[in-house]
């Protein structure tokens, strides 16, 4: 959250249709925001893992790359920036990827879909300015970035989500997890990808802006639907294991370190066909192979109380020297009791491993644990 005044802030096209409900709005990266619904966060939360919630997610980046040489010579070019398999990405695939810095560091996360004539990526919020700069200044002059302004995303999160959007866009029903289409529906072009935030099943919806009130109450007038806010957003991605850049990724974290060298494909790696040839690569793929020194780990708090993100690690209750820090954590809902993340000395780092908490002047026991912390639920 930030200190910027209400009338600094942006909006997204769904702005009103939150305020009709009721919804407590908060600053957060840059835009005007729903934190919660009269609901609450915690039945928001529930209703989410239960049934299907709606979250607006419009603040975020998209951007579609396109050149005249064709979407492979794009995919190329995108590989200078991100450490991922770009090029083998088949059309109507999207897959997680990350910037890297040239110290190796990540200066984002973002989402790759073949479009077919082009990729189309999705930003964070916080991040999306300096995103779309580097994209401009690094990519080849022949590589058109555009910015996607007058469309909104949503996500439609939960097992029945599918039930949910289908009756708008039947097509969604055979879609399969990272799977990314486009369907028009009565005049409407709509951009949906079977993914999410949540660790639940769903879809993310880009829709034109001047239908995202209409289609956002098409869906909650159904009885499975509900509108959900920032903080059950944040506490179903924790439980869910999943990332969030400026707190458990960022520039100090290369993505060994961030516990995802998962979404570097080997054919980038040392050895692979096109290995390297990203910012970073001479710092990132040596640590991939020998392993790092500190690692993004799951967290189990032993007693009640959630540690939230800046709480100091200690290796024993004892012990003088700070070994690592919380990067994220609270109240799981589903899970019942506290749950966090954070960065452990690679030592320290298997799964049933105790360390120490600082917490407002006492030392309380943590247990390494792995994530997710409750199982997914994505549509193979």
């Amino acid at each position: 959250m930030t200190g910027a005044h209400p009338s600094d802030l942006k909006q997204t096209p769904l702005a009103q249709f939150h305020r009709d409900l009721g919804a407590k709005m908060v600053p957060f990266a840059g835009y005007e925001m729903p934190v919660q619904y009269p609901m609450g966060v915690l039945k928001e939360h529930l209703h989410t893992r239960s049934a299907a919630g709606l979250f607006d997610v419009s603040h975020m980046g998209q951007v579609i790359l396109r050149s005249a040489r064709g979407v492979d010579y794009v995919a190329q070019s995108l590989e200078a920036l991100v450490p991922v398999d770009v090029l083998g990405l088949k059309p109507t695939r999207q897959r997680y990827g990350v910037f890297t810095t040239v110290s190796g560091g990540i200066s984002d996360d973002l989402m790759i879909a073949h479009a077919g004539d082009c990729l189309f990526l999705v930003v964070n919020a916080a991040c999306k300015e300096a995103d779309i700069a580097h994209l401009m200044a690094e990519l080849p002059d022949d590589v058109n970035v555009e910015v996607l302004h007058e469309r909104a995303l949503l996500a439609l999160q939960g097992p029945l989500a599918e039930q949910a959007l289908a009756r708008l866009v039947p097509e969604v029903a055979a879609m399969k997890f990272m799977d990314s289409l486009r369907f028009t529906v009565g005049g409407i072009d709509y951009w949906v990808s079977r993914s999410g935030y949540t660790g639940e099943d769903g879809f993310e919806i880009s829709v034109p802006a001047h239908h995202a009130i209409a289609f956002a109450r098409s869906l909650c007038e159904m009885d499975e639907v509900a509108p959900i806010g920032l903080g059950a957003r944040d506490s179903l991605r924790l439980e869910a294991g999943l990332c969030l850049y400026g707190h458990d990724l960022d520039t100090t974290t290369t993505p060994a370190q961030g516990n995802i060298a998962w979404a570097i494909q080997k054919v980038r790696r040392t050895a692979g066909a096109r290995a390297g040839g990203f910012l970073g690569a001479d710092v990132i793929l040596p640590e991939l192979e020998r392993g790092p020194e500190r690692l993004r780990v799951g967290l189990l708090p032993q007693g009640r109380a959630p540690m939230r993100e800046g709480t100091p690690l200690f290796a024993s209750a004892d012990s003088d020297t700070q070994i690592g820090t919380i990067t994220s954590g609270g109240f799981g809902p589903t899970v019942g009791a506290p749950v966090a993340m954070g960065y452990l000395p690679e030592a320290l780092s298997a799964d049933g491993t105790q360390v120490f908490a600082e917490l407002r002047g006492k030392r309380l026991a943590v247990v390494v644990a792995p994530m997710p912390f409750r199982p997914s639920t994505y549509k193979r």
